[in-house]
This record gives structure tokens, sequence and C-alpha cells, in this order.
């Protein structure tokens, strides 16, 4: 099955991502949230690395791992920074023997200390030309990228964001998946945005249940990702853990119906390497492969 066939399906399918803990025990504890995860039936699970490749050969562990545990596909991030093309085709081999069966094909932020993209002696500048690399190099791969509903933050525009994806696609990636947004009409207008531009592959929205406040505005901050004034009134309303998390979870709850309520062929989810709150905001509700 391809990644694109993943959604093919009727009903919503859904994935999760990992980042690779640093411990041994951060990484037991992973396993046990993906055996919780498990009862959603899940299509697959990616995971990311540290800036610059740090955690690289942590993730490619995680991932051989939770491909043992749970029988499913796994897909590996992979960026730009820090790699000279045969690096790039260095990993994509190891994650090719270990057994990896996606990729989602990123640029790379800067890195720690860097304001600014650069280009590394024998890499690549944009996430189209890493898609173009693994077409060729490692076709059998399926190839996410990302999507921006907000607008990348280094963009011009929406316009010349919406083209850049477009090249992405164009270049070969099977599905788009987007950065994470707190309100769905941002997900709506993209995706209308993304069929008028004649991007024609599936478009999957990517949520983050926040369980608390300070959260919620970090990650916003780094994503550019604006929180809505009706859901930091309610968080910060109470400041006890249990009032954030409920508050956080019922709002991505709520997401989640409306999106499959307008038809998406599947959701990705941040999950931060926990399981609490997307049991919590899963429990019941009807997805791809669900009795």
């Amino acid at each position: 099955m391809t990644l694109a066939d993943q959604y093919s399906s009727d009903g919503c399918a859904i994935s999760f991502e990992l980042f690779p803990p640093k411990t041994a025990e951060g990484i037991n504890s992973l396993c046990e949230n993906v055996e919780r995860l498990m009862q959603f039936n899940p299509k697959y699970f990616t995971c990311t690395y540290g800036a610059g490749g740090s955690s690289q050969r942590t993730t490619l562990d995680v991932l051989e791992r939770v491909k043992k545990l749970t029988k499913l596909p796994v897909a590996s991030h992979l960026t730009c920074v820090g790699s000279n093309t045969d690096q790039l085709c260095e990993y994509l081999q190891r994650a090719t023997d270990i057994g990896v069966d996606y990729i989602v094909a990123l640029r790379g932020d800067p890195p720690k200390g860097s304001t600014e993209f650069s280009v590394t002696d024998g890499g690549l500048r944009y996430a189209n030309e890493l898609v173009d690399l693994i077409r060729a190099k490692f076709g059998d791969l399926g190839i996410a990228v990302a999507g921006y509903p907000e607008v990348h933050q280094e963009a011009v525009d929406a316009k010349t964001d919406l083209e850049n994806l477009k090249r992405k696609v164009d270049a070969g990636a099977d599905i788009v998946i987007t950065q994470l947004f707190y309100d769905n009409a941002d997900f709506y207008r993209f995706r209308d945005d993304c069929v008028a531009a004649g991007i024609n592959v599936p478009i999957i929205p990517g949520v983050l249940p926040v369980t608390n406040f300070k959260q919620a505005q970090r990650i916003a901050g780094m994503c550019k990702a604006a929180i809505p004034a009706s859901l930091e009134s309610e968080m910060t309303r109470d400041d006890a853990p249990e009032h954030q998390f409920r508050v956080g979870v019922e709002h991505a709850r709520k997401q989640t119906i409306d999106l499959l309520e307008n038809g998406v062929p599947g959701i990705h989810y941040y999950v931060l390497n926990k399981s609490d709150a997307a049991v919590e905001l899963l429990d019941g509700l009807q997805l791809a492969g669900q009795p």
C-alpha cells in the first residue's frame, strides 16, 4: 500500500508523530504509549529528529522498535540541514535497510543560533530538491511534505508559499501534512487554496492537543500559529494542571469532530510521545478501521 493509498478508504485515517527520546527509559515509555495509541487503528507512525540531524540514529532506533511493535508502516523525517547529498543518501539507505516505509521531506529550520537557512556544501536548498533526490534514488519510499495553513514564517506571502508547496508536490510528494493550527477555518481556507492551485494530493491536517497554555504559547511562537481568543481565555482562567489539560483536550476534540464532518481524509496528531490526551480526544469517534 502506497502512502497516498492510506487515505483512499472510507473514514478518516489517522497517524501519530513521535520524537526521539534522550534516554532508554524515554524510549520504553514511548513504546508503552504507542501500544495505547494502537487502539485507534492508526495507519502509520512518524518520528522527527533533532536540529541539524543530531538524533538521526535514535530516530531510526525508535522507528525500528515501533515497526516491530506495531507491524505498521513508519516514516522518518528528513531535512536538508547539515547534510550533503551523499550523506542524505546514506541516511535514506540506512532507513530503507531497517524497513522505513515513508519519508517526511523537509527543508528544515536553521540550526540553533542561526536566523537564516544556509546550504551545506554539496547539499540542497529546498524541500522540492529533497523530494527529487528521494524519487530518483529511492523511488519506492512514500513521501510526505509540509504545508502551512497560516503561511510559512519565511514566505513572502501566501501565494508564494503555495507555489513552493506545488513544487514539492510536482516533484513527487504523495501527501501534504500541515503544520499545527488551532482554528479550523485556517485549514479550510488553505485546503481550498491548494485545490485552486492544482495541488491534487491528500491534504492532511496536523493537530496538536495542547495540555497547558505555556506549552501552547511556546509552540505557537515557534510556528506562528495563532491561538484563538476563546481558547486563550479559557486556558488562562485557571492555571490548575487538570483544568489546562481538560480545556486543551476538549479544544482538540472539537477540532477533530469538525474536521471529520468536513470530510478530511485523515488527521495527523502531534502527540509529544504521550497518549493520555490523544486517548481522551479520540474516544468514541468514528475513524477509518474503527468498528
